[in-house]
Parts: C-alpha cells; structure tokens; sequence
C-alpha cells in the first residue's frame, strides 16, 4: 500500500511542521550523504529553519565546495582578506542577532508571555525549567533568610551582653554615687544616672 499524495502546502500547525521539518531534514541530510558515499560527488548542503537555525553536511570542507559552485556558475570569489574579515564581522553580527533574538523569547517565555509559539513537550519544559528556578529561589531565600535571623541573634547576643555589663557598672558606680548623693540629702530621693 502506498502514501498518498502530499498536498504541498505550508503546514499551519507549529507543532505538525516542526515534526515535518525534522524528519524531512533528517531524511534530506541522510540523502546528501548517501550520495556523496555512493556516487563520490562532492556534496554540500545547507538549511535554515523558519528559526533561523542552520544544519549543513559537506562531503568535503564545505569553503571549498562553495568556492568551486562559485567559479562553476560565475559569481566572483570575493573571498579577499579585507572581504573575509568583513563578512566574518557580519556574520558574527548576524550571530549575535539571533542569540539575543533567541533569549528574549526564552525571557519572554520564561515571564509567561508569548506561549503560544510552544508545543506541549515545549510547554512542559519550561514548566519543569520554572519548578526548578522557583525551587532554587525559595532555597536561596531561606538561606539568606536563615543568615539574617543569625546575624541578628548574634547582635541580639552582643547587646544583651553589652546591656549586662552597663547594668554592673550601673550598679558598682551609679547606685553608689545615688546612695551617697542620697544619704547627704534631706529629701530621700534617689536620682539616676
């Protein structure tokens, strides 16, 4: 029994075109290698995903199979040092692009906004990554919490004993100033230092 006919058309559904993606980029990168084992041609083959995302096999070393496409279809190898640096900056520029792209979406997802782009394998996750986050935060906040009521024991330690030792001297001089004051006195009352 055969397959039927695949309509092709883009897919609507995220989840069902990721699945397709994958597997027909597996089967796409499968074949190229296949290929280049089986025939001994020089194969060279690049895919960018809807996310930017690339994939590549080359037989070879895949400058030098993109040079040789060049000098076969004609278009000038611009590969100078100045252009090589130039394009390197752009392509790091580009890099960057994505990876700064790439992490407000995982901030974003990670602030509740923007799940719909998500499939459930996605959302469970970031739903376990969101567990664990609120797990360590909690740990961390009982740890200073724990720290701070320590410090203040310890502070509360220090006064008691500094209180303590006033309240000797207190006793040794100011009761003894008082009394003498006091017995010297016609009224009988006491003052406090």
């Amino acid at each position: 029994m055969g397959r039927g006919k695949v309509e092709l058309k883009r897919i609507e559904n995220t989840t069902n075109r990721q699945v397709t993606f994958s597997k027909r980029r597996n089967g796409l990168l499968k074949k190229a290698f296949e290929l280049s084992i089986l025939c001994d041609a020089e194969v060279a083959l690049v895919i960018f995903s809807a996310t930017g995302k690339a994939y590549q096999y080359a037989s070879n070393d895949i400058q030098s199979t993109i040079s040789r496409y060049r000098d076969a279809v004609g278009i000038p190898n611009l590969y100078t040092q100045h252009s090589r640096t130039v394009e390197f900056w752009r392509a790091e520029l580009n890099n960057l692009r994505k990876s700064i792209q790439s992490l407000e979406e995982k901030l974003n997802h990670l602030a509740g906004e923007d799940l719909s782009s998500l499939s459930t394998r996605e959302l469970k996750q970031l739903e376990r990554q969101l567990k664990v986050g609120v797990e360590r935060v909690r740990t961390r906040k009982r740890n200073v919490i724990v720290e701070h009521i320590n410090l203040l024991k310890k502070k509360q330690r220090a006064l008691l004993d500094e209180n303590a030792t006033l309240q000797k001297r207190l006793q040794e001089t100011g009761f003894t100033t008082c009394n003498n004051m006091a017995e010297g006195s016609t009224s009988g009352t006491f003052h406090r230092l």
